[in-house]
């Protein structure tokens, strides 16, 4: 009898499609385990059993989250899963983030861990409610002050996917991407108010083999910021704006952290940003490099500093330089206009550790206003190698 009422269960909140060759994807949807989709009440248990149910189907699995609004607080979707050949997460509704702080133990709202081969995707909207809550950032303030909840993190995920999603108002960043390889993310559209706090469009640290691609992030903070940790990582087809631009750093905060090497971020348009390409480490920092960067086909549209390259970030001590070896970094073809013509290219490198193969060619960077005449550039501890057009005066301190 137990075992006919449990077929039972699993008839009645799950689908079986077809998906070719006598393959068939289970579909569990959350509503069936008691998210409710009308805004009220709490669904996290619910998503939480939900994605349990997925995780271990037979063959091939898909959450359906359908259309609604789903409020939940601290989520966990956790593997490893034994669902055979793929997991989708499939959100058509909109998933709202509880604002009462207590429910986030851990600093996320959402989050994948453990887990190979899922795709997260459908349309849906992801908010994070962030402007009831930003008055509480503590920012560089006071120092290691707990962080706002990151809306969704994917960590330690393997060969994944996350595409065509909204994101609005995360209390703290957006997505973040982290111990994780051979991660895709595109066609995601992410919307903040430029003066939100924290609110980073995606970080990424420690990560092999990242692809982020078309996509519009509209932020307080990096649009995208590559942290520590991270190699063979491809940004391209970003519109960024309003934010900080697009930074790798910053590095070098805690003893723990691990070298940058390979970064391409391509094809991209910077819209009213108050940097475009950025670098930026702290002093005092343990050894490690940033190699192998390539900073290529960036379209300006009133930016306010298009290029920095900053070793003394936000740092206090000002006594210890910074041990962060930056080499081998290429700004090619980056061409658009500028907000003021202070300060326009800014390379401030470590003096015990000075910059090294810094390169600029094709660029061509103009103010806004109808100024004219080259832009200033200050360069310390750095010798850059200049190619082809490039509007930019000499070095100078």
């Amino acid at each position: 009898m137990a075992i006919k009422v449990g077929l039972l269960l699993f008839l009645v909140c799950t689908t079986l499609i077809p998906i070719g060759r006598g393959l068939a994807e289970t579909v569990i949807d959350v509503t069936k385990f008691g998210a409710k989709p009308n805004g009220k009440g709490d669904s996290t248990m619910a998503m939480m059993r939900a994605w349990n149910k997925a995780c271990h189907s037979p063959g091939p699995a898909k959450l359906l989250i359908p259309r609604g609004k789903f409020k939940t607080g601290e989520t966990v979707f956790q593997g490893p899963c034994t669902a055979s050949k793929r997991m989708t997460v499939e959100i058509q509704g909109t998933l709202i983030a509880d604002n009462d702080l207590s429910a986030y133990t851990s600093f996320y709202w959402i989050m994948f861990e453990h887990v190979d081969n899922v795709v997260v995707t459908g349309g849906g909207t992801i908010n994070g409610r962030g402007e009831a809550v930003w008055k509480f950032d503590a920012g560089e303030k006071i120092q290691n002050a707990p962080l706002l909840p990151v809306s969704l993190v994917f960590q330690s995920v393997r060969n994944s996917a996350l595409h065509h999603l909204n994101f609005v108002n995360s209390k703290g960043f957006h997505l973040k991407v982290t111990d994780s390889s051979g991660i895709n993310v595109s066609n995601i559209r992410i919307t903040a108010p430029g003066n939100s706090p924290n609110t980073d469009g995606l970080h990424i640290s420690e990560t092999t083999n990242i692809k982020v691609t078309n996509s519009v992030i509209q932020t307080g903070d990096d649009c995208v910021s590559i942290g520590d940790g991270n190699s063979n990582v491809i940004v391209s087809g970003i519109n960024c704006g309003p934010g900080h631009g697009i930074s790798i750093g910053s590095i070098g905060k805690r003893s723990d952290e691990k070298s940058v090497k390979g970064v391409r971020v391509s094809n991209c348009t910077l819209t009213g940003t108050t940097n475009g390409a950025r670098i930026k480490t702290y002093r005092a920092s343990p050894k490690l490099q940033v190699s192998n960067i390539i900073f290529e086909n960036l379209i300006l549209k009133n930016v306010k500093r298009p290029i920095i390259i900053d070793q003394d970030y936000n740092s206090k001590n000002k006594i210890q330089p910074s041990n962060v070896k930056i080499r081998d970094v290429h700004f090619k073809n980056i061409r658009g206009t500028i907000s003021s013509s202070k300060n326009a290219v800014m390379l401030t490198c470590s003096e015990s550790n000075p910059c090294e193969g810094i390169e600029f060619a094709n660029i061509n960077i103009r103010p806004s206003s109808s100024a004219r005449g080259l832009l200033p550039t200050s360069c310390v501890n750095v010798k850059p190698i200049f190619k082809g057009k490039v509007s930019l005066a000499s070095c100078r301190r």
